[in-house]
């Protein structure tokens, strides 16, 4: 007789309590390296991450954006005629509600909230189109008053919708959150209500799991840029808390007030640059992080450069320098070096072609497999063949199929299984 475990039973012995770390499932990225938790960002994640079952560094990025958020355009970080801002892009992935992306939001909402109270009007969700995101940030115009404070913050909770309205044709979203990104002007051309938003200060958090990152990602987001502007960060449940933690981890430790010193010191900050020692770093790392890498992970890590030097200049920020220092920039390569390691996880073998990804879930759950009629039927009869075709191929390629003949009488058929190393 198989024994089975009650509700009511106590843990095993070989389980982990309340005080315990889970253990990361087979195949999980490698933790980042301790040198993303640095000085007072790292402290903060500390204090917080015994008292929540959030991954630290869920909380840590999301806290890098929304301090980003809230410093907007006084600091930048000058590359030739580029201005690089504060402003940064990033895609939480992990497995539903079980990997508590939500619970490090809202530990880093009320600490944000609190250091500074006019952002939380600045933080928004719903992001569908170009034109409503413009609208949100737009300058005044004749009677219109538009947005006197030009930061934004768009948390997407469910950011496949966002993969999604990005897709379609018509759709002026993806190119709008590539200028963003890149800190340029952004305008409506509408004869009926143009806007415009000359100094918009944009940052994005979504989050998302593995499954709709690669059924909802395409060929077409991977190669003109969308996707290597956002770093994707993995993150999963981290330990057991039945009643939870502290509610405010934070409080009586004064780390708020120098969170908000250094936001205040960081908006008139203006011009950062290296100083000797990060400079003589930064051209050895500047060549590494150059070198081009194939397939989907080099499409995803195109503009690593980038995001190493706005991760530093966040990091020295918060430390309330006026120089980015080698310290920052080990932080920033560290925590670069994880999300690439997060992007093998998250895509590698993905298609980018939704519909592989679409046939990839049917046959998962279809273990014996079924034949090409069979997955017509599944879906309904929508897709040529020839698109069912291309779409297996592109699977097989990516190992996360294979086929066997059977016979049927007359010409034998192919039966299409997932593979159980495929993902």
């Amino acid at each position: 007789m198989t024994a089975t475990l009650s509700l009511l039973d106590p843990p095993p012995e070989d389980q982990p309590t309340n005080s315990g770390l889970l253990p990361a499932p087979p195949g999980w990225p490698q933790a980042p390296a301790p040198a993303v938790y640095h000085e007072l960002l790292g402290e903060i994640v500390g204090r917080v991450a015994p008292h929540t079952e959030a991954d630290p560094v869920a909380i840590l990025t999301q806290l890098l954006v929304g301090f980003g958020t809230a410093i907007g355009r006084g600091a930048w970080f000058q590359v030739e005629a580029t201005r690089h801002h504060t402003n940064e892009f990033m895609l939480l992935v992990g497995d539903s509600a079980k990997a508590r992306k939500g619970s490090s939001w809202d530990h880093v909402r009320r600490l944000l909230v609190s250091v500074d109270t006019s952002i939380d009007s600045r933080i928004l969700t719903g992001l569908s189109s170009g034109e409503g995101l413009i609208w949100a940030v737009r300058d005044p115009a004749g009677q219109d008053p538009g947005h006197p404070d030009q930061r934004l913050l768009v948390i997407e909770p469910e950011f496949a919708s966002v993969l999604k309205a990005a897709s379609r044709e018509i759709s002026t979203l993806s190119p709008t959150l590539r200028s963003a990104w890149d800190g340029r002007p952004l305008a409506i051309l509408t004869r009926t209500a143009p806007a415009r938003a000359s100094t918009a200060h944009i940052t994005l958090i979504g989050h998302i799991t593995q499954h709709e990152l690669r059924r909802h990602i395409t060929q077409a987001e991977l190669s003109n840029g969308y996707l290597n502007r956002i770093l994707i960060v993995c993150c999963r449940r981290q330990r057991l808390l039945p009643e939870g933690g502290e509610p405010d981890p934070l409080a009586g430790t004064g780390l708020d007030r120098l969170l908000a010193t250094a936001l205040r010191q960081a908006r008139t900050a203006g011009q950062i640059k290296l100083d000797p020692d990060a400079r003589e770093m930064w051209h050895h790392a500047y060549r590494t992080l150059a070198q081009p890498q194939a397939g989907i992970i080099g499409q995803i890590t195109a503009r690593a450069e980038a995001h190493v030097i706005r991760l530093a200049l966040l990091y020295a920020l918060a430390d309330g320098k006026t120089q980015i220092g080698s310290p920052h920039l080990s932080a920033a390569l560290a925590l670069q070096d994880y999300a690439t390691r997060s992007a093998a996880w998250a895509l590698t073998g993905a298609t980018g072609q939704p519909l592989a990804e679409q046939i990839h879930t049917i046959l998962t759950n279809h273990p014996g497999g079924l034949t090409r009629s069979q997955i017509s039927q599944t879906l309904n009869h929508n897709q040529p063949a020839g698109q069912i075709d291309h779409a297996l191929q592109a699977l097989h390629a990516a190992h996360r199929v294979h086929s066997t003949q059977i016979p049927t009488g007359g010409r034998p058929a192919q039966l299409w299984a997932a593979s159980s190393s495929g993902t």
